[in-house]
């Protein structure tokens, strides 16, 4: 059985996970953090995790980057592994979180769904072939009118592992409209689309001469998700320090 602390328990995805872990006999949530309760949990909830005395295997954090400070002190004076879901970090806050991971077991993650982190292999395996044949590459995400940050962690995620492939050459171009000129040869493009309630949509474009191939995924549901988390908080457990990635959950099922 998985204890979790679950940080962000009455947000969106705070409630998308409490209702998964209800249902799996693996896995239960002993406290929550989130800065109102309306008392509907079925475990206690604090407004800083600093209040919380119960016995824990794992965080999962689908808060804010503003708690981010006091949810690594708090992992890093129990010893204890955390998921990181949020998305929207400061680079100083990156450098934190490499840190925290010389003395403590994270996972972060832009993206926590199988299908997204299924589709990072896909790119690992063709991203250099089609670049070096000439490719341009583009990614286009989509999402609710509500999300904060642009462009979104998964954009950046997607983004980031065709660049490990190709040598981290190209530069990322999020705005055309700051200059008139042609499109670098080494650059990706990164463009984001905000409104209604759409969930998550990602497209990777390889556009070549007189070919393009798309690779695109769509979330329709934040289950996804919220799975994906409470797979990560199993993995995680009884980990060593160090920094961890979806890729090696998707290896571990």
């Amino acid at each position: 059985m998985v204890k979790i602390i679950m940080a962000g328990c009455n947000g969106r995805m705070g409630r998308v996970i409490s209702d998964i872990v209800k249902k799996d006999e693996e896995a239960v949530i002993v406290a929550g953090v989130d800065i109102f309760d309306d008392g509907h949990n079925d475990y206690p909830v604090f407004d800083t995790i600093d209040k919380i005395d119960a016995e824990a295997d794992v965080i999962i954090d689908f808060s804010s980057p503003k708690l981010l400070e006091g949810l690594l002190s708090f992992a890093e004076n129990r010893k204890m592994p955390i998921v990181l879901c949020s998305t929207g970090y400061e680079s100083e806050q990156i450098d934190t979180i490499n840190a925290a991971s010389k003395n403590i077991a994270i996972l972060r993650s832009g993206n926590m769904s199988l299908g997204i982190n299924t589709v990072v292999k896909a790119l690992e395996a063709v991203s250099k072939t089609l670049a070096d044949a000439g490719f341009d590459i583009e990614i286009v995400e989509k999402h609710h009118n509500q999300k904060l940050d642009a462009p979104s962690g998964t954009a950046l995620l997607l983004a980031d592992a065709v660049n490990n492939e190709i040598g981290n050459d190209y530069d990322y171009n999020y705005d055309r409209s700051k200059e008139k000129k042609k499109r670098e040869k080494k650059e990706i493009g990164i463009s984001a689309v905000r409104g209604g309630t759409i969930v998550g949509e990602h497209e990777i474009i390889f556009a070549g001469i007189d070919e393009v191939i798309e690779i695109k995924h769509t979330a329709y549901s934040r289950a996804i998700f919220g799975n994906g988390a409470v797979n990560a908080a199993k993995f995680l457990k009884g980990k060593t320090a160090g920094m961890y990635s979806m890729k090696e959950v998707v290896d571990a099922n």
